[in-house]
């Protein structure tokens, strides 16, 4: 592919995960498999096997699933640096992005901090996650088909019976809400009745980007707080506002506030695409966010690299 004026990385978020993941990188390149081993080193078990071999219940975990998605992802760069044009590509990108736990990956890519951090971060972000969910009952659920204030008006009632918020504005017209799950289910009916094409029930441990995750966020802020930081290389949209930060103190905030807060995904896409960005590159498992890119630009230049024979295209 050739090298646009203005390219991004976009980095996958929790649910891209899948059995198998990496293990054909790790097969062909010694740098990707460098980073699966160190990865296991680090967190103290092997999560390059269940990156490989799983079993899928035991990958799916929220605590696994986010630390196994940014290990892909890193050894997705690690892999595209041994050829001469996948070190170009990665030289002309002129900003980052990450969907929720990607945005770390985001980070790590732009220089904001080391991938090893990265990852020791996403980890305990994944358990406190996991712990908070266990505290109440909580789900999520896709809406399709209503646009942003329609369906926020929509589903008020469903407060009634508990917390039940806008969480995830992955597309226009394609939005995750979050919240108690009797709330989540009758705002899911009264998203039906006012005129959603699809509602959709997540597969998730509960209530991720909603209040219900007050404590993770508070247990998280404190490793965060001792977590080194620099200002990143190149541009970083952050889930919470859908802007660039380069203060290091404020990419810490936007990764605290991010738990509880609505991720911006698509005005986060919306803004690279109106600054001229035209070349997308998704780093990591599956083709979810290229999907997503397509509702907002659909002529943008969108390229999806997980897999190594989709490396070997890029980079032909």
């Amino acid at each position: 592919m050739n090298v646009s004026s203005k390219t991004a990385l976009l980095f996958p978020g929790q649910g891209a995960q899948y059995v198998g993941m990496g293990k054909d990188l790790a097969e062909k390149y010694p740098e990707a498999a460098e980073v699966f081993e160190k990865a296991d080193k680090l967190l103290g078990f092997h999560l390059s096997r269940l990156c490989f071999e799983g079993p899928a219940d035991e990958l799916n975990r929220t605590d696994v699933s986010q630390p196994a998605i940014l290990a892909h992802s890193w050894a997705v760069i690690a892999a595209l640096k041994t050829h001469r044009k996948g070190r170009d590509l990665c030289h002309h990108v002129q900003c980052t992005a990450g969907l929720s736990l990607g945005e770390y990956s985001a980070l790590a890519a732009a220089g904001a901090m080391s991938w090893e951090d990265a990852l020791v971060l996403v980890r305990a972000r994944g358990k406190y996650m996991q712990e908070a969910c266990e505290l109440k009952p909580s789900t999520m659920a896709s809406i399709v088909g209503l646009d942003d204030e329609k369906l926020r008006d929509a589903i008020k009632p469903a407060q009634a019976k508990g917390v039940v918020v806008l969480a995830n504005f992955n597309a226009p017209g394609q939005v995750a809400i979050s919240g108690e799950v009797g709330a989540v289910e009758e705002a899911m009916k009264l998203a039906k009745e006012a005129g959603a094409k699809l509602t959709v029930p997540l597969t998730v441990a509960g209530a991720f980007h909603s209040p219900l995750m007050e404590p993770a966020r508070e247990r998280l802020a404190a490793e965060i707080e001792t977590t080194t930081f620099h200002a990143p290389r190149v541009g970083v949209i952050a889930n919470v506002d859908a802007t660039e930060h380069a203060d290091p103190h404020m990419l810490k905030a936007n990764l605290v506030k991010q738990l509880t807060a609505p991720v911006l995904w698509a005005r986060s896409m919306q803004k690279l695409v109106d600054g001229g960005f035209d070349t997308f590159l998704e780093l990591g498992p599956g083709n979810v966010l290229a999907g997503l890119l397509k509702r907002v630009a659909r002529s943008a230049n969108r390229v999806s690299i997980g897999k190594a024979e989709e490396l070997a295209a890029a980079v032909a």
